[in-house]
């Protein structure tokens, strides 16, 4: 499941190696600085549903994303499984990408654990 990390005024996305090699991607960072706030997802799935685009990666509409999504609402970088159907959704500015979407078990820890800002 990938994971997100502080680490050195960076905010890192880590994906395992089968969410790289669905993704047809590496991991991901951006400065800490470009993260304009992280808020908790009830439902990651529906929130991939509406994000409409041109999609590189795996999609298995509410299975799993591990993929890029390229549309009007910007670039978003989306990991979310079956096992993990809430998430954090992270929003960017400055960045190569707009957003980034992660599935997680519990999204308010993760955000609590990284200090982002809300």
């Amino acid at each position: 499941m990938a994971d997100l990390e502080v680490a050195d005024g960076q905010l890192f996305l880590r994906l395992t190696d089968i969410e790289k090699a669905e993704a047809l991607h590496g991991d991901l960072h951006v400065a800490l600085s470009a993260v304009q706030r992280a808020e908790v997802l009830e439902d990651a799935h529906e929130m991939t549903r509406i994000k409409t685009g041109y999609k590189v990666g795996m999609r298995v509409p509410g299975v799993a994303s591990v993929a890029i999504v390229r549309g009007a609402e910007g670039k978003i970088f989306v990991a979310i499984h079956r096992d993990t159907p809430r998430g954090v959704r992270i929003v960017l500015d400055g960045n190569s990408y707009d957003e980034w979407i992660v599935g997680t078990p519990n999204p308010e820890a993760m955000i609590a654990r990284l200090n982002l800002p809300d």
